[in-house]
C-alpha cells in the first residue's frame, strides 16, 4: 500500500469518527435539555450548574485518558462541551475583575467554558456586588499569586460578604511585553497591575530599568492605554494583545516560569460534596495566650489537614485580627464537622466561606 492510499485509509477513518463523536456530542446535549426539563417542571427555581457534578466528571476523564492528548487538553475539550451543553439548560452570567482581556477573565471561562456570557466589572467589590445582587449567576475574583502571595483585598470582602466560594481555578500566569511598536529604545513608560509588575521585576530591572513603571488597576487596561500611546508598552497576558491590537515586544517576561494565579469562583449555593473538596473558613480567637494554639488545634485532633492560614485585620478594632483558613474535606465530611464543632466552642468567630471541589487542572 503506498503513503497515499495510507494516508487516504487514516482520513476516511477520521471522517467516520467525526461524525460519531457528532451523534454523540448531540445525544449529550439533547440529555442535558431532558434535564433541564425534569428539574424546571419540579422547581422553576432550580438550580442547573452543579460544580461537583462537573468536577467528578472531569476527574474521571482524566483517570482513563491514556492520551496522546494531554490531560490538560482533554479536560478543556470536556469543558467546553459541558459548558455548551449547560447552555442549552440555563445561559449563565458570570462578573469578573474587568476589562475584557485579563487573567480573571481567562480564569472564567477556563472553569466554565465559552458558552457562558462574562461581564466585565471594575473592582473586585463589584463583582461581590454583581453577584449579591443576582444580576449574575457567579463571579470570579483572584486571590493568591504564588510569587506575591495573597490578593488581601478579596479576603477582607469575605468577611461581610453572604456569598459562598462555589469553586476555584489556577491559571498559569504568562506576562508579556506588548506595545504599538517594538524598539524599546523609544519607550519612556510601562503600565501594568502592581502584582504584573512584582512578578516581572527581575526582568524590568535587567532589561527596562531606565523606563518609568505606571500602575493601573489591571493589566487589560494597561494594554487600552499602550494602544493610545506610541511610547508605552503594557505588561499583560495574550489576549490583550489580540483585543487591543498590540504586538507582543518579548514573550514570557515573568521571573518564575510556574507563575500561578488561583482565583475564586464566588456564588449564593452552597455546593455538594464532590469526593475531593476544600473548605474555607473565616475565624477569630479572643486575644489571650494560647487561642490560636487552641484553633489549630482543633483541626490536628480531628485529623483535618490545614493547607492555608492567613490573617487580616478584623476591622473591629486596633490589633484585632481574623484568620483565613483553607483545610481539605467538606464540611459534610464527618472530621471537617467534628472538628468546627470542636473550634465553636474555643473561637469567637467561625465563618464556613465555601465548600468546594479542589481545582481540576
Amino acid at each position: 500500500m503506498t503513503d497515499e492510499s495510507k494516508l487516504k485509509d487514516v482520513r476516511n477513518r477520521i471522517d467516520k469518527l467525526d461524525q460519531q463523536l457528532l451523534e454523540l456530542i448531540s445525544e449529550r446535549a439533547r440529555c442535558a435539555q431532558e434535564v433541564a426539563r425534569i428539574k424546571g417542571k419540579d422547581d422553576p427555581k432550580a438550580v442547573f450548574y452543579r460544580a461537583e457534578r462537573e468536577a467528578q466528571i472531569l476527574r474521571t476523564i482524566l483517570e482513563k485518558n491514556q492520551g496522546p492528548l494531554r490531560n490538560e487538553e482533554m479536560a478543556r475539550l470536556f469543558r467546553e462541551i459541558m459548558s455548551a451543553c449547560l447552555a442549552l439548560e440555563m445561559p449563565m452570567k458570570v462578573a469578573f475583575l474587568g476589562p475584557e482581556g485579563t487573567f480573571t477573565q481567562a480564569a472564567a471561562l477556563k472553569h466554565f467554558g465559552h458558552s457562558i456570557s462574562t461581564v466585565p466589572m471594575a473592582s473586585i467589590d463589584a463583582v461581590f456586588r454583581e453577584v449579591e445582587s443576582g444580576n449574575v449567576h457567579y463571579g470570579v475574583v483572584p486571590v493568591e499569586n504564588s510569587t506575591e502571595g495573597m490578593v488581601s483585598h478579596t479576603l477582607d470582602l469575605f468577611i461581610n460578604s453572604p456569598l459562598h466560594i462555589s469553586g476555584e481555578v489556577e491559571v498559569r500566569i504568562h506576562q508579556h511585553l506588548m506595545g504599538l511598536q517594538r524598539d524599546l529604545s523609544q519607550i519612556d513608560k510601562i503600565y501594568s497591575h502592581r502584582q504584573s509588575f512584582a512578578q516581572c521585576r527581575e526582568w524590568l530591572n535587567t532589561n527596562a530599568a531606565g523606563i518609568e513603571r505606571i500602575e493601573v488597576f489591571s493589566n487589560a487596561e494597561a494594554a487600552r492605554l499602550a494602544k493610545l500611546d506610541a511610547k508605552a508598552l503594557a505588561i499583560a497576558g495574550e489576549s490583550a494583545a489580540e483585543i487591543y491590537g498590540l504586538q507582543l515586544v518579548v514573550s514570557n517576561i515573568e521571573d518564575e516560569p510556574d507563575n500561578t494565579t488561583r482565583f475564586l469562583v464566588i456564588g449564593a449555593n452552597q455546593i455538594s460534596p464532590s469526593g475531593d473538596d476544600k473548605t474555607s473558613l473565616l475565624i477569630s480567637a479572643p486575644n489571650r495566650p494560647g487561642s490560636l494554639y487552641q484553633l489549630l488545634e482543633a483541626f490536628a485532633r480531628n485529623n483535618v489537614s490545614m493547607t492555608r492560614i492567613e490573617s487580616r485585620p478584623s476591622r473591629r478594632g486596633m490589633w484585632d485580627y481574623v484568620f483565613f483558613v483553607d483545610v481539605d474535606g467538606h464540611i459534610k465530611d464527618t472530621k471537617v464537622t467534628q472538628a468546627l464543632s470542636d473550634l465553636a466552642q474555643t473561637a469567637s468567630i467561625v465563618k464556613v466561606l465555601g465548600s468546594y471541589p479542589k481545582a481540576v487542572l
